[in-house]
This record gives structure tokens, sequence and C-alpha cells, in this order.
């Protein structure tokens, strides 16, 4: 119970016949004037109040929050439950695994490794879309899961009898974010603490950047790196900054035609340019009310994608109406609305709480929209599509022109990333002649293909190679999901086809939506167009997209065609969807289907028909986009509450396939020193009980010199398993044949592939080299200081003792959550990131690995400094940290080496130490987070 109980906020609530123990927010001078999403951060200091790291001046300071004023108050949150995928959830099972035997070594129990907080993985991201487009492709897909991911599902069973309070939801059932709403969100807690029964705001960090889809139930939560996750599962508080809320009110109506992707395109393009890293944005207004709970939950989804901490809606009769139909118990919903009500966590539109900035949309004005072509901020309005692609084209061209030069003068690698080598040197006049050309029509590239069957056709640059209704942003959005049965029902009566180069995939984010698809009759139709459901995951959004049809495949990479996806998702970032895939797209899944119609990106729906009826009267979207009526019409007949509760009734059970796994009975693992999935990682090999003291870094060199947006899919393995790369070469040195390869997220659970694949990814540019794409490096061992892999030149960086460092750009490490971005920089000897700005939670991420994040000084760059990444580094300061205090600033100075250019000067600056809070200190001074709470646990 909490110890401390200082503004007397301990009080009980009746509901039924059942007696809760509360904390009352109103007992706090102050709470008022807060956002819905402080009360939420009031309530959980109150609760948590012990007077050692939750005091009373914590909760003064958010009672009496300056909405305008500098995040400067750190507090400690600490989530009601926690929350994982399995690409993310191994890798911290890995790591209990381990600190159970860590613990031993030191001396102490194994059994105190036990997640504290309620803990639940869904096991969504390994379903990869190979086989799609006919009727056996959900069923094979599952097996070729299993095949591949047997050792891990092991691994997983055995955590979910090893450990306490930790549950999996098995493969096949549903993406993480779409269970989370649909199932395990409580939106009010109960839980037994000290014998009394508690309620309290249900609240949650999860491994994966959009956890946060669930702020559109009122419930807080958000995403953090898998070494956050960790500590939170066992006790440690989440330390961070109280933060500055902006308001995002909403009025009016969307309007037909209009649909909830297009809503949140076009606030995700509002917040990006406004600004809201580290921020949470919470909705209100009138509008409000108009928004139904799928659409909310769309919204917050997307929080990552602008920037924000989180992005919560208030809880109001939408809430509890959404909790009904989903199957949460009568009791459960009463509790919920009571408990808002009392702790003035209900919406009231006439009541404005105060924010610190404001921003308003009246959804009136929101118009069909894209985002494209590889951030999902650059939202493009569906009328300028076909005039914004022939701009990206020539875009697209020109980055290239550099390239192509250099392969018209002999000096390109052979292994160049556009697809042609030095040695062709008619196609590289003829693509140089291409891309040289300002003219748009003159960008295209017509190329004939063959197929197996007979068929023909010409494919050019902007050609649709893969359409997908996939991720969790819109497969749990019954609006758009039953708008694309209905324009799928529509294209048949008309005798539309998909056009046959287009890989076309369905994957809904839970079993509910095939129950409805087959009700409403829309899943034949869907079918009758090549969308046939190829898993219940996340498949193409996170690049588990599976091969592209072969002859497809083979014209592109032959032709160095710029073909197109698109999909459903919230991430379309360079090199993601498909290394065969040069340009992504996001849209809603009707317009999924339109283009997959279309066959083109270099299309107009306005003007270009989509084919001809059975009469040879041309077709337009128009002619077959759905009512909004017929749409709410179908949706109030084919979803019901049955659907939830057949489906959810035994969620945690799992199927033949997931039962009949073997599973040891032990509470230490039993590592298999054959296995090339799950390895026991480094983290405490030579750990000791005291702390060493933090060292100043000498001598260091420039591992990579990156720019702007550098993504976590940049930095973190992610994908397919190059076999030429130093990750190919040691599961082949391990005897694993090339076609079991999987992915790099399938194979979180071992650190020996994970850093060989960091810094991999196919489009990663560093500026050590000139006109070479991927994870390559100059190895400043060598004497001439030679192109290597990143890996490789690790290796020899870490054989000589010689630390390494990065230099970078602005928003560093934006993108997903992912723990192996900051894991394998760490493993690979790097010491300091220095950037221009980072996103929250890679930087944070950093310092749980022991990596120091520094910030250039404002205004400064690495050009401006005239930094060129040649030179060896120092960086004096950092052993303040040893006092107990965080300086603000340490010093750099970079030398010229014998690889720098001639006449080149030494570089001295203070750059800006990034070490946030005092708990964040801590960790630093422990080597990273999973040592500093190893070490309280002994």
């Amino acid at each position: 119970m909490s110890a401390v109980n200082s503004f007397g906020s301990k009080s009980t609530l009746t509901v039924g016949a059942t007696d809760y123990e509360v904390f009352r927010v109103d007992s706090v001078p102050g709470h008022e004037k807060l956002p819905f999403s402080l009360k939420v951060l009031l309530e959980n200091l109150l609760r948590t109040e012990d007077g050692a790291n939750v005091t009373k001046s914590q909760i003064e300071a958010l009672g009496s929050w300056v909405p305008t004023a500098e995040p400067d108050t750190e507090i400690q949150f600490t989530p009601a439950r926690v929350i994982m995928q399995d690409f993310t959830g191994v890798p911290c099972i890995v790591d209990l695994a381990t600190m159970r035997e860590a613990v031993g070594a030191l001396g102490g129990d194994p059994n105190k490794i036990n997640p504290l907080a309620p803990a639940e993985l869904v096991i969504d991201h390994s379903v990869i879309a190979d086989l799609f487009g006919t009727e056996n492709a959900l069923e094979r897909n599952v097996e070729i899961e299993y095949e591949r991911n047997g050792e891990r599902y092991q691994f997983l069973r055995w955590g979910q009898t090893a450990f306490d309070d930790f549950k999996v939801v098995p493969p096949g059932t549903g993406i993480v974010h779409q269970v989370n709403i649909e199932y395990l969100a409580r939106v009010t807690f109960t839980r037994t603490v000290g014998g009394v029964l508690r309620a309290y705001p249900d609240t949650c960090v999860g491994t994966d950047s959009h956890t946060t889809m669930v702020n559109g139930l009122g419930v807080l939560g958000w995403g953090v790196g898998g070494i956050e996750a960790e500590a939170a599962m066992l006790g440690q508080p989440v330390s961070m900054l109280i933060p500055k809320v902006v308001g995002f009110k909403l009025s009016g109506a969307i309007p037909t035609g209009v649909t909830a992707t297009d809503v949140v395109l076009t606030i995700t393009q509002m917040l990006r340019r406004h600004g809201v890293v580290g921020k949470f944005v919470e909705f209100y207004g009138a509008g409000v009310a108009e928004v139904p709970l799928a659409n909310r939950a769309t919204i917050g989804n997307m929080s990552p994608e602008f920037g924000s901490t989180a992005a919560m809606f208030p809880i109001d009769q939408v809430t509890l109406d959404y909790l009904t139909m989903t199957g949460r118990s009568a009791e459960q919903v009463k509790l919920v609305e009571e408990y808002s009500k009392l702790q003035k966590l209900w919406h009231d539109p006439e009541h404005e709480p105060v924010y610190s900035e404001y921003l308003e949309l009246d959804l009136s004005t929101v118009v069909p929209s894209i985002a494209g072509p590889k951030r999902p901020q650059d939202r493009v309005e569906l009328s300028n599509a076909k005039a914004q692609f022939e701009k990206d084209i020539v875009d697209y061209a020109d980055s290239n022109l550099s390239y192509v030069d250099e392969a018209i003068e002999g000096t390109f690698p052979a292994s160049d990333p556009i697809g042609f080598t030095a040695e062709d040197e008619q196609t590289a006049h003829q693509v140089h002649h291409i891309h040289a050309s300002k003219a748009p029509a003159s960008v295209s590239k017509p190329t004939h293909v063959a197929l197996k069957d007979g068929t023909e056709y010409t494919l050019d640059h902007g050609a649709v190679a893969v359409a997908a209704i996939t991720s969790c942003t819109n497969t749990s959005n019954p609006s758009v999901m039953l708008a694309a049965g209905l324009l799928a029902r529509n294209a048949n009566r008309k005798g539309l086809k998909a056009k046959p180069w287009v890989k076309t995939t369905l994957a809904p984010g839970s079993k509910v939506v095939t129950d409805y698809y087959d009700k409403s009759g829309l899943t034949a139709e869907l079918e009758a167009l090549g969308f046939y459901t190829v898993g219940y995951g996340c498949t193409v959004c996170i690049g588990n997209t599976g091969p592209l049809i072969d002859e497809v495949t083979a014209a592109i990479n032959q032709n160095d065609l710029a073909v197109t996806a698109v999909l459903s998702g919230n991430r379309n970032f360079e090199g993601r969807i498909s290394p065969d895939v040069k340009m992504n797209y996001l849209a809603s899944p009707p317009l999924v289907i339109a283009y997959a119609l279309a066959g083109s990106m270099n299309f107009d729906f306005d003007t270009d028909p989509l084919g001809t009826d059975t009469e040879g009267n041309d077709v337009f979207l128009k002619d077959i986009w759905p009512d909004a009526a017929e749409v709410q019409k179908t949706i109030d007949s084919s979803i019901t509450t049955e659907m939830f509760t057949k489906e959810y009734g035994e969620v945690f059970d799992g199927d033949e396939r997931w039962r009949s796994l073997p599973t040891p009975d032990s509470e230490v693992f039993e590592w298999d020193a054959a296995s090339t999935y799950v390895r026991k990682p480094p983290y405490f090999d030579g750990m000791t009980l005291e702390t060493s003291p933090v060292v100043d870094i000498a001598g260091a060199r420039v591992l990579a010199k990156l720019g702007d947006s550098v993504t976590t899919d940049h930095i973190s393995p992610a994908g397919n398993i190059k076999a030429d790369s130093p990750a190919g070469a040691y599961l082949q040195g391990h005897g694993v044949d090339r076609k079991d390869f999987n992915s790099y997220g399938s194979r979180r659970g071992n650190h020996e592939v994970m850093i060989r694949g960091t810094f991999a990814n196919i489009r990663l540019k560093n500026q050590l080299l000139d006109g070479v794409e991927g994870g390559f490096t100059r190895d400043f061992t060598q004497a001439d200081g030679p192109q290597a892999f990143i890996y490789d030149a690790s290796v020899n960086y870490q054989a000589a003792a010689t630390p390494l460092v990065i230099f970078a750009g602005k928003e560093y490490g934006s993108g997903s959550s992912r723990d192996w971005a900051a894991k394998g920089t760490s493993l690979l000897g790097v010491r300091a990131v220095i950037a221009e700005s980072f996103e929250r939670i890679h930087r944070s991420n950093l310092i749980g690995m022991g990596v120091i994040p520094l910030q250039f000084p404002a205004g400064q760059t690495a050009e401006g400094l005239g930094l060129d990444g040649t030179e060896v580094v120092s960086i004096s300061g950092i052993t303040a940290l040893n006092d107990g205090s965080t300086p603000k600033t340490v010093h750099v100075t970079a030398v010229p080496s014998e690889h720098s250019p001639a006449g080149k000067t030494p570089v001295e600056f203070d750059a800006i130490v990034r070490i946030d809070t005092p708990g964040e200190a801590d960790y630093y001074r422990n080597g990273g987070i999973l040592q500093y709470v190893l070490r309280s646990l002994v």
C-alpha cells in the first residue's frame, strides 16, 4: 500500500455491491485545470507516494503545473501493466531469463525475477505474406510461421509457465494494439494490494511505438524500448518530465467520401508541422463526440508519426458503448463510468482544460488523402496524387544521378544500389538519359513482362507492386474495413479486376474482422479481387511482405524500376516495405483496393478510368465508391458483441499447434548452444555488485556520419537477411540454409545476428562513403581506411580497444521504439552519439544501454563545424557524473587523423548532455538500466 498519503486522497468508491479503494485527484489544489492525461499522472503519484521516489513536492508540482513552462520537473510514473509484441517481447523475456541466471551468480534468488506489473505479449509480428491471392494462403502462411519460429514460440511458452503475471496471446489471433483495445484494456484497472481491492486508471507502456492506439479508449499509454519495459515489469517506475500538453480541438463532422484514414493523415501532417516531440496531445471539444471509438483509436495509433508521446481522447459515452460492444462485463463498464466521473476524467465539452499550446481542426474540411513516398507526415491530397508522383519520381531520379555518373565513368562498385554494374555502360547511359531529363513525361521506362501463364503486360515507374490492407492503424476500424469490402463488391459488379502485377494482401487485425466480413457477405467480394486473408498480424506494414510476383521482381531489378507499394499502414520509410519497392504510400483500405485496380501511382482518379464495365462504359472511382449510409448500415447489421466474446473467450489457449509445442519445466531457462534464434546475451558478463566509475572517451573513431531523419528502421535490424551480409554469413556458418534465414525481427532473441544487422539497412547513407547505400563504413584500423561492413569494422575497432562514436543530424532515432537500435549500437562498441536532435524513445534507450547521447550546440551541425568523420574524437567531462550530478555539457575535441584531408584543422566544441533526468543518470552510471535493476534487486 502507499506508505504516504500527504493529501488525504485515499477514499472509497462503491459500485454496485463492491467497494474499491481509490485515490482522489480532487484532493490536490489545481487539479481542476489539468488536462485529462495529467490527471491520470496525478492519480498515479498519489497512489504511489512513498516519500522517496514519489514525493509530496512532485504531486504539488503537478497540481501547480504551468502549461507554458519548459518541462523541468521529474516524476516517477508507474504503469498499471506492460504490453508487448513478439519481435520486441522475445528479447525482453530473453533478458529476464538471463537476469535470473545473473541474480543467482551474484548470490541472489532467481525467482525474484518476475514481472511485478502484469505483462501481456501478443505474437503478431512473425507471420509473413509468403502466399497470397489463394484460398490456402492463410493456412500455409501459418504453417510456415510455425516452421520458422518454433524455437522462439517454445521459449515464449516456457516464459508463460515460468514467470508469474505474464500471459501470451498465441499466433494467429490478431495485432497487439487491436487485441489491446478489443480485449486487454480495462480503462479502469483493479488489483488487490495488501488485501484491499483498489481501482485506478488503466495505464500501460508497450514495446511497440503504436501502443498509443489505446489512447483512443482514454487509456494513457505509450511506446518504450524493450529496455524500459523490462524495468517497468520489474517494478521500476518510468522516469519522465511533466510534459507540455497540446490541446487539439475537434469540431464539425467527417464529410461523405472521407475516411478516418484521411483524418489521421491530416492530423499527422498538422502536428508534425507544429512540433510535438516529447509532448502529450489531447483531443477535446464538441467534435469529440462525433468521432467513433475506432476512429479515435486510429488517431491515437499515429501518435509516433506526429512525434508526440501520447495522443489521448477522454472517456465518454462513446467509450462505454465500445466497451459494451466488445464484450466487457456490465460491472466493468459501470465501474469505468463511475470511476471516471469521480476522478473528473469524464469528457464534458463545456469544460475546457488549460493546455500548453492549441490547435484546431474542423473535421468537415478534411479531404481524401494519401501520404508518401517515404514519410507518414508527407500528406498528398488524392486529387493531386498523380501530379505529386510525377514530381516525386523526378526527385528520385535526381537523387540517383551521382551514382549513374560514377557508373558511366566506370568507378561504381559492383554491388551498386540501383541495379546495374559499371560494366553495363549501355544501361548506365540509358538511365542517365532518363534521370537527367527534367520533364516528368520522359521519366518513363516501359518494360515488357511475360508471365508463366502466357499473360503479358507492360510495367513502368510507379507501377503498384503491392496493395496491402494491413496494420493495426486501420484494420481495427470497421468504417474503413467495410468500406473496402463494399468497394470490392461494387468493382466486381462492374467487372473490374486488380492488375496482374499487384501483390494483393489482406491481414485483419483480429478474427472479428473476418467474422463481420463473412456475415456481411464481403469476404467473397474481396477474394474475387485477390484480397485473400494472408494472416492475422502486422505483415506488410513492418516489412513482412514476402516475395513479390517473380516476374515483377525480375523486371524491377533488371530495369531499375521505381515501383510503389500502397498500404493501409502507419509507416512507409525507405526500404521498409520491400527491398524491391522504392516508393511507399499510406492510404485507407478502400483506396488500397482502388490502387490495386488502377495498378499505378501515376493515375488520376478524377480523370482516369479504372476500366470499362460489361457494356464498354468507362468506370471511375466515384462510380464504385460506397455510400457512407450503406457503410454505416453494414456496420450496424454485421457486427455483434457475440463475435468479440467468441473470439476472445479462450484467447490465451491457442490452437493445436501452440498447445503441442514442447515446453521445458524449469525456473531457469535451458539455453540451447546450437540455437540460432535464442541465445544468452552478454550484458551481464563480468558484472559485479559494485558499479565502476564512468570514464571519459579518448581516441574514438567515427563509425558512421549520418544525416537528418535517420530512423530506428535505418539503425535497427529489420526485414530480410541478405545472404552476402555479415548476418547471412553467420547463419550460413551455423548451418542455416538461405531459405530458412527468416527475418531480423524473428531472430531478435539472438544478439549475434542482431549486432551484425545493426546499421545494415539497404537505404542507410553513411557520409563517410560517397554514393554508397547500405551497412558500410570506412575501417580506419587499416592504413587506407577501406570500405567495409559496419560490423566487420566494429570487430576490428574492438580488437584494437578503440571506442566509437556516431555523428548525426536532426530527429535521430525517430520511428518505432526498437530496443535493438540501442542494444546493437552499444554492442558494436559505440560509446556516444552526437546528433543535432533526438527522438524521445531512442535517446532514452541509448542511455539504457550505456551509450551517452550528446547534442551539437544550438544551431551547429557536423558540417558547420567542419567535421567529416575522419577525425579522432575525445570527449572530456563525462566523469562529472561520478559526483552524483549530471553535467550540462561535455567538451569534444576532434583532431585530424592520417585519413583526414590535407590542411584539416582540429575542431573543439561543448556538446549538450541529453541525460535529462536523475533516473537516467543512475542508469548510465550503472552501465545501463538492466544492470541498475539487477543490482537493486540483489
